[in-house]
């Protein structure tokens, strides 16, 4: 858990998703597909999808050949999940107490959801699941503040998403409890999306979704405004949402 957010506000943030599951699905950024290659390299395996919400990580897994288990706590973002891809086995369940047999798995990857995990916890757990060789993945897509308008945004959220976002301590928690060797690769993709569009995104953020209906409103609001009035954004009706992407590679002792 973050230290900057209290426990109970930690989990009511990490069990929002479900309220906002199709437009997290329809609005939220796919991952590119040399990530998948750096963490698992280019032989089939069994993966599972640790925290897989609606699939985002899992539709670029199976692109590259690998068989795909889903877990989620949220049974609303992982019927997101199989409405697309029906051919993958989900289940409804935590990173601390995975619901999958012993040695069951040849890698365990996590896109956008590690910094949910309880570290200590979740090791133990993925230990357990990994056969011998195993590697355990982590993706994040974070915003391209070198892009004005995007930093402007970010100014605009940064007291709602304090203590929110992943950072390196998420992976050096990892490492440690594994204990694990880590591998690092940067990678970027890019969205188009209407200001409608851009501004609904940032609604599927966890500490949006807990919000009272008045007080979400108003904060997007607020959003929308430095979109509309924004150099780099104004008068557009189609805007460019870069990401950068970050990928480690924990290979346990």
């Amino acid at each position: 858990m973050t230290g900057e957010l209290d426990q109970r506000t930690w989990d009511t943030r990490r069990r929002s998703f479900g309220s906002v599951a199709r437009d997290y699905a329809l609005l939220r950024p796919d991952y590119p597909a040399d990530v998948v290659a750096f963490l698992l390299g280019g032989q089939p395996r069994r993966v599972l999808d640790l925290g897989a919400g609606t699939g985002k990580l899992t539709e670029q897994l199976l692109a590259a050949g690998h068989e795909v288990l889903a877990v989620d706590p949220s049974a609303d973002m992982l019927a997101e999940l199989t409405a697309r891809h029906p051919q993958v086995t989900a289940a409804v369940g935590g990173a601390e107490s995975l619901p999958l047999p012993d040695t069951s798995v040849d890698a365990v990857v996590a896109g956008q959801a590690a910094h949910w995990f309880d570290p200590a916890a979740t090791a133990t757990e993925l230990r357990r699941v990994l056969r011998p060789g195993g590697v355990v993945g982590f993706v994040w897509n974070t915003r391209d503040l070198r892009v004005p308008w995007l930093r402007a945004l970010e100014g605009d959220i940064e007291d709602e998403a304090r203590g929110h976002e992943a950072d390196q301590g998420v992976v050096d928690a990892f490492a440690a409890a594994l204990p694990a060797d880590v591998a690092v690769h940067e990678s970027a993709v890019a969205q188009q999306l209407s200001p409608d569009e851009v501004v609904a995104s940032f609604a599927t953020r966890s500490y949006v979704a807990v919000m009272a209906d008045d007080e979400r409103h108003r904060f997007l609001a607020g959003l929308r405004r430095t979109v509309d009035t924004h150099p780099g954004s104004a008068d557009r009706d189609v805007l460019d949402l870069p990401y950068l992407t970050h990928a480690y590679r924990l290979t346990p002792r």
